[in-house]
């Protein structure tokens, strides 16, 4: 037996305004990105903004659905969107900003394992990490890669 420890790296921030102004304009697109939410059942409002290596700015919003789990997180919906539209262009940034009832939680929301994977996946197939922001109202996460958000990522399959 042996013991290991795996050390997660990220920088954490009480305002935007310590932020750099690219990572500022993410987060303000991340909450703006929350008035695309369709949560008539959980009132948890969630928006992403996807930054891509071109500059480009692509956003998404959670939508539920009646017939749960036919709805769709935030992130995955602007990685979806993204990945659709821009297939060959990376990932460099992906602000995630959670509101309950209108109100931006004060801890940021943690996006669930199926974005994490999700994450994981485009972060493989573009070959480069790329950075996560989490906001929240009292702090705000920035992560540098999905691996820190995800350790031990799912990638056992070999699907070659």
């Amino acid at each position: 037996m042996a013991d290991k420890k795996y050390i997660i790296n990220y920088q954490e921030f009480s305002s935007p305004e310590e932020m750099s102004p690219q990572d500022q304009e993410l987060v303000a697109a991340a909450l703006d990105a929350q008035k695309g939410s369709y949560s008539p059942y959980s009132h948890f409002q969630v928006g992403a903004a996807l930054k891509l290596e071109n500059g480009l700015v692509v956003k998404g919003a959670n939508q539920e659905n009646a017939a749960y789990p036919s709805g769709l997180c935030a992130e995955r919906t602007a990685m979806f969107h993204a990945g659709a539209a821009y297939p060959d262009v990376p990932f460099d940034t992906l602000a995630i900003a959670g509101s309950d009832h209108g109100v931006l939680c004060e801890s940021p929301a943690s996006p669930c394992g199926a974005c994490r994977q999700v994450m994981a996946e485009y972060q493989k197939k573009h070959g480069k990490p790329f950075n996560i922001i989490l906001v929240g109202s009292k702090r705000i996460r920035k992560f540098f890669k999905v691996d820190d958000v995800l350790p031990f990522i799912f990638d056992s399959l070999k699907m070659e």
